[in-house]
């Protein structure tokens, strides 16, 4: 895995298989205001963001700026912090105890049952690898 890297903007990484994964993705492009690019982790170069498949498809990824790596509540609460205004208050609070314990908490929960979520598919419970047409193609620096 690469060393982190500075970039122009941060990353929002989720999992472009998944319907509810990718229609989250697409409120928060909509709703929160936010510069940053936001892409399926099947079509980023993982390596060069400082991340995994593994951890990809485990939860969502913010690469902040210095190419710092969250996941999960925690991705979510600095994407929030990062817009500001009222947004970032709501994330701030999201990233301390004990409300962070809460978030994650939830965060889990809905991660792991996201196949049952509005939009969710059987899919969205595989691992990338398993998924119809989930083949990982060689050389996507996606390893």
């Amino acid at each position: 895995m690469s060393p982190p890297k500075r970039r122009d903007q941060p990353v929002l990484v989720y999992d472009g298989d998944c319907g509810f994964c990718t229609t989250s993705a697409r409120f928060l492009e909509r709703h929160v205001p936010v510069r940053a690019d936001v892409v399926p982790f099947q079509f980023a170069d993982l390596d060069d963001l400082g991340t995994t498949v593994e951890r990809a498809e485990h939860e969502v990824l913010w690469v902040d700026r210095l190419g710092r790596v969250s996941g999960g509540a925690d991705a979510v609460g600095r994407l929030l912090t990062e817009a500001g205004g009222a947004w970032r208050a709501l994330g701030v609070a999201v990233r301390i105890a004990p409300v962070s314990w809460a978030a994650q908490a939830v965060y889990r929960l809905v991660a792991i049952n996201r196949h049952r979520m509005p939009g969710g598919t059987a899919a969205c419970r595989l691992p990338a690898a398993q998924r119809p047409g989930g083949a990982r193609q060689e050389g996507s620096g996606s390893r």
